[in-house]
């Protein structure tokens, strides 16, 4: 079994194995009720012989659809296609205690089992090109409908119809190349953000480690024009130089990345501001900005002003990224 970061890397695996000659199977959370450590929307892919990727209740039930499908697979490999569908699980006390929550809880699970890749392979074309795209299910049919993403919507799921809508890739644009940047990258990245790191001075580029992340040699301005400016992206600003910070959040602050933020006391940060606003933005621009960058959590080094950093975007990710969920659930 194998936990996958992103829904990205699920539905391209599930590509993968059904090139491969592969019968896979799609599992994502419709609905959940007491501790369920997934949300709605959490998938896994599960093939044949037992092999799993994704999780959709954090370890609690992943060894059992596995066994199961594989046990389907082999005995009755014609009944497959019948026991597609929404189907209850509960996950016991003792279950819960084990995985380290509070109380017990019951996941509602859509089963799809993918006979071609026909209706994956458009999610991951749009993926590609940095679109929202939507697949909607009917339950009772398997009807799959996929299209371009109008909705904020991330989940919904009403008894009858399963809508999703993924991506892009989450997106974290950095400005500089420090110390600082270097343990937020490495955060970010454990967080399956798509790391990008814009220096334009070569002895930071040359210092730069960071394994899994793309260095640039642009402007800052030129970066944030060409990687920073969807509604996916985050853009900070950390060489606490205005001479390349100030270029990045000319072009930042009137776009539509969902944080942009910039290193600085809160004195720098009025100053900042002054020069920002004479060189032609305007005040509810300005508002955008996380200035000084990060929660006001009294850190100091850069490994904390970093956590600091990502805990900040975690809380504004969080609040565009809710679902909506199943108007008939009753959650404890």
């Amino acid at each position: 079994m194998s936990i996958a970061n992103n829904e990205q890397e699920i539905l391209a695996q599930a590509i993968d194995w059904i090139a491969d000659g592969h019968t896979v199977r799609l599992v994502t959370v419709v609905d959940t009720w007491g501790s369920s450590p997934r949300p709605p929307g959490s998938m896994a892919v599960v093939r044949e012989d037992g092999v799993l990727v994704g999780s959709v209740s954090g370890g609690c039930i992943e060894k059992q659809l596995a066994e199961s499908y594989s046990r389907l697979a082999r005995d009755n490999p014609t009944e497959q296609a019948k026991t597609n569908g929404v189907i209850t699980h509960h996950i016991d006390d003792e279950a819960a205690r084990r995985f380290g929550l509070t109380c017990g809880g019951r996941l509602e699970l859509l089963f799809e089992t993918i006979q071609d890749s026909s209706t994956l392979n458009p999610i991951l074309d749009g993926l590609s090109a940095r679109k929202r795209m939507q697949r909607t299910v009917v339950i009772d049919s398997g009807e799959v409908d996929i299209t371009s993403a109008s909705s904020e919507i991330r989940f919904h799921y009403d008894g009858s119809v399963m809508t999703q809508v993924f991506g892009p890739a989450w997106r974290l644009l950095l400005i500089g190349a420090g110390q600082l940047s270097r343990y937020t990258a490495e955060f970010a990245l454990a967080l399956d953000y798509e790391v990008i790191v814009c220096e334009p001075r070569r002895e930071f580029r040359d210092a730069w480690t960071v394994s899994g992340t793309e260095l640039i040699d642009l402007s800052p301005d030129d970066a944030v024009l060409a990687h920073g400016l969807d509604a996916q992206c985050a853009v900070l600003a950390l060489t606490h130089d205005p001479n390349q910070d100030d270029l990045a959040l000319l072009e930042a602050l009137p776009g539509d990345a969902f944080y942009v933020g910039a290193l600085g006391s809160r004195k720098n940060n009025e100053k900042r501001s002054k020069r920002l606003m004479g060189l032609g933005l305007e005040a509810s621009q300005l508002a955008r900005l996380h200035g000084p960058v990060g929660l006001d959590i009294g850190s100091r080094t850069s490994a904390e002003i970093a956590i600091s950093i990502i805990g900040d975007l975690i809380r504004v990710r969080a609040q565009r990224s809710v679902p909506e969920h199943s108007a008939q659930s009753q959650h404890a």
